[in-house]
């Protein structure tokens, strides 16, 4: 039976990444489960926390095995300066950014089959003189990959972004034909990929209120999205749009779509964390490499307190589990 070795970086040092990870530690897995961490720091959450766990430095040459409750395998990095829970220090950026950065080329690689990501905090990676927006944007460029496509997904919903962390007012000139295109591109190519949707049907929203109302409320569904509609159904996509998104998350529309393509953050994302938050995946589409994530941040003032919701890492890691095994058969077959 095949055992994916896949690694969890457990985010800022001061949030809830570190407690989730011990969390989920007290359950067995069907995976060779890592945490990329300071060990430290994981005894000490685990002592706060009132958890058993026992700590074992983690060796590459030793052979997957699966994960049993009450252990952890740790790929020990050190943090620069002492860890006071809730509050993010500047000096443990250089600590995180290691962390991603380890477990990244770990994947590409082929050290390990995916990599799950706790939260991090942005902000502080760059007041430390980082260029950081996001995971998404940052795991894209250490793989050199063109189009990061942000995913959050449960067991209800799937949603896709043609823009991610950007000031709402820089919106509607990021939105090309150029980049539209190549993220329906990535959605279906990956849908298919990953999930065995073929094809994946694939609703797009509009921009403005109504769709643009016909271009009396604004004129990019007639000049940008609806043009690379009509283009990429002429190349066989399943696609439907632009759709007003007031009406595309109503139960009845989305029976008729596998995903639902945002034109930004908080357009689609709001939605599917009512349906479900603390239970949703963050996935990134367009990468060579495989990673899920949580799709809450660092929740600070819940750190260490045992009051954190571990759901949606251990939901994370579920999934990573699921498409790296689903990888593994359909290359072996």
């Amino acid at each position: 039976m095949y055992i994916p070795r896949i690694v969890i970086t457990s985010g800022e040092p001061a949030g809830v990444g570190p407690d989730a990870c011990v969390a989920l530690a007290q359950r067995d897995w069907e995976t060779d489960l890592v945490v990329a961490a300071d060990m430290e720091l994981l005894a000490g959450t685990a002592a706060a926390l009132g958890l058993p766990l026992v700590l074992e430095r983690y060796d590459p040459r030793r052979p997957a095995r699966p994960h049993r409750n009450g252990t952890l395998q740790v790929l020990h990095i050190p943090t620069r300066r002492k860890v006071v829970a809730g509050q993010p220090d500047v000096a443990n950026a250089a600590y995180v950014i290691e962390m991603l950065d380890r477990a990244c080329d770990g994947c590409t690689n082929g050290e390990f089959a995916a990599m799950v990501t706790a939260p991090v905090q942005k902000s502080t990676i760059m007041d430390a003189g980082y260029r950081f927006s996001g995971h998404t944007e940052y795991l894209a460029e250490r793989t050199r990959a063109a189009l990061p496509v942000m995913l959050l997904l449960n067991d209800q919903l799937r949603v896709a972004l043609v823009t991610t962390h950007l000031a709402l007012a820089d919106v509607p000139q990021a939105i090309t034909r150029e980049r539209l295109a190549a993220t329906l591109r990535i959605v279906n190519m990956d849908l298919e990929r990953h999930f065995a949707l073929q094809p994946p049907r694939i609703a797009v929203l509009g921009l403005n209120p109504h769709a643009g109302e016909a271009g009396h409320l604004g004129r990019e569904e007639l000049d940008i999205i609806s043009p690379v509609i009509a283009a990429l159904k002429a190349e066989g996509l399943d696609l439907v749009g632009p759709v007003p998104a007031d009406t595309a998350f109503t139960p009845r529309f989305l029976k008729t779509a596998d995903v639902i393509v945002a034109m930004y953050h908080d357009q689609g994302l709001p939605v599917i964390k009512h349906v479900g938050f603390g239970n949703a995946v963050n996935m990134t589409l367009g990468l060579p490499i495989l990673r899920t994530s949580v799709d809450h941040g660092t929740a600070l003032s819940l750190a260490r307190t045992g009051k954190a919701e571990t759901g949606s890492l251990s939901a994370a890691l579920a999934l990573a589990i699921d498409l790296a095994s689903a990888h593994s058969s359909h290359a072996g077959s």
